[in-house]
């Protein structure tokens, strides 16, 4: 009789770290395709564009990063219209053009 309690209680266990595994399985935040979330892809460009720094220098470098808005091509326009006071014909075209692409 010992042995049968002690059994039961050994499937018990079992059943319930299997099922307590399989519901923890997937990663927080992750998609349930397996697809990386927007904030996961930034945090992976950010890691690369933060190259070698470490320590308070990396810290910064990773707030300010994570926490950037993406430039959206109104705000660009914006900005290279400001710049691009004084221009006229040809020149402001020209550096429009290039103001947009960079």
């Amino acid at each position: 009789m010992k042995t049968l309690l002690t059994f039961a209680a050994a499937l018990a266990l079992a059943a319930s770290t299997s099922a307590f595994a399989n519901a923890h399985k997937e990663a927080p935040g992750m998609a349930a395709s397996g697809a990386m979330t927007k904030q996961q892809s930034k945090m992976g460009d950010c890691n690369k564009d933060a190259g070698e720094k470490k320590g308070d220098e990396r810290k910064a470098f990773m707030k300010t990063c994570l926490s950037a808005k993406p430039v959206t091509q109104q705000t660009k326009m914006k900005k290279c219209n400001v710049d691009a006071t004084g221009k006229k014909g040809d020149e402001r075209k020209t550096f429009m053009k290039e103001c947009l692409s960079a």
